[in-house]
């Protein structure tokens, strides 16, 4: 399976999800539940069968095991069963998938893969109670498929946790601003938007911060009806919108392309980042009119990119 092979058309608000399945072992050796997760297709490089890894005791992290050789590359593997919380039933043919994303490649052990879905990111309900005794971090939200209930889960959020590093990262440079810009933030983690949160204001930013691009979206119509009843230019309200790309509701892309037909809202610059931006896919985010793409390791250079641009943006005003 090659990301190539997937085609959606940008600004859809369309992704594809592939399906698998924890066993998990229940009381009384009855049969075993069958927790069912998806990932984001765009993050999956390939599906392969387990050599049956075992976790170490003297691995760094319990959910760790090991690495193995895939075509010259070492592959360090995720026990995701034990991220989840979730005790495995162990048995001879389960699965690795092969992902990449954040300029990194990892593998996770899961029970079995079922198969790939066409959604939209509006199927997508957000994380909430109905989630129970699982590392609710690390879920992005449920769709219903089939009347089964499966589970996002937020890759980025257990490599990063694995690897604390990253938080330090962006926070340690900053980008001091000769004034206060306005910026609207979108990101579905709550960790990522504490995150950003700091790193903004630490960079004389002053950010809105919202859930997800819909919120975002609404949020833009809101000012943007304040500004016709003022008779004021948006600009006056708000100099950047800035984006994660995969969000429940509204993804990035189609937030992008919302602002960019518009006649009042074209007019601001637009920062997408996300972990799945590579060579192979930054046409998507041009093809909608992003004005500039981050990928997630260089987040800490985003204060600088976007002070650039609103600067840019304001020469061309003049």
């Amino acid at each position: 399976m090659g990301k190539q092979e997937i085609l959606l058309e940008t600004g859809t608000n369309e992704f594809e999800m592939l399906e698998f399945y924890i066993n998990e072992i229940t009381p009384d050796n009855e049969e075993p539940e069958k927790n069912c997760f998806g990932v984001n297709v765009a993050k999956v490089v390939e599906v392969i069968e387990s050599p049956n890894l075992e976790n170490k005791d003297y691995a760094v992290n319990p959910c760790s095991l090991g690495t193995i050789p895939l075509r010259g590359h070492v592959l360090p593997v995720i026990d995701l069963s034990i991220w989840l919380g979730i005790e495995r039933e162990k048995h001879e043919y389960e699965n690795i998938i092969v992902t990449q994303f954040s300029n990194s490649i990892q593998g996770f052990l899961v029970s079995g893969v079922v198969e790939i879905h066409r959604l939209t990111w509006k199927d997508l309900i957000p994380p909430g109670k109905f989630i129970r005794h699982l590392n609710t971090k690390s879920i992005v939200g449920m769709v219903n498929i089939n009347d089964r209930f499966v589970q996002l889960i937020d890759l980025e959020h257990i490599v990063s946790d694995l690897n604390m590093e990253i938080a330090d990262e962006l926070l340690s440079e900053t980008t001091d601003t000769s004034k206060i810009y306005k910026a609207l933030i979108a990101d579905d983690s709550p960790s990522i938007r504490n995150l950003l949160e700091s790193y903004f204001a630490s960079s004389n930013f002053d950010a809105k911060i919202v859930d997800n691009g819909e919120e975002a979206y609404q949020y833009l119509m809101n000012l943007k009806e304040q500004a016709k009843s003022e008779n004021r230019k948006i600009k006056e309200y708000l100099d950047i919108v800035i984006s994660d790309i995969e969000m429940p509701m509204l993804d990035g892309l189609s937030l992008t392309k919302r602002i960019k037909e518009d006649h009042d809202l074209k007019k601001l610059p637009v920062i997408l980042y996300s972990s799945i931006i590579t060579d192979a896919l930054r046409h998507k985010g041009e093809s909608v009119g992003a004005d500039f793409q981050v990928a997630k390791p260089d987040l800490n250079k985003m204060a600088g990119i976007a002070s650039g641009l609103i600067e840019e943006y304001s020469r061309k005003a003049v």
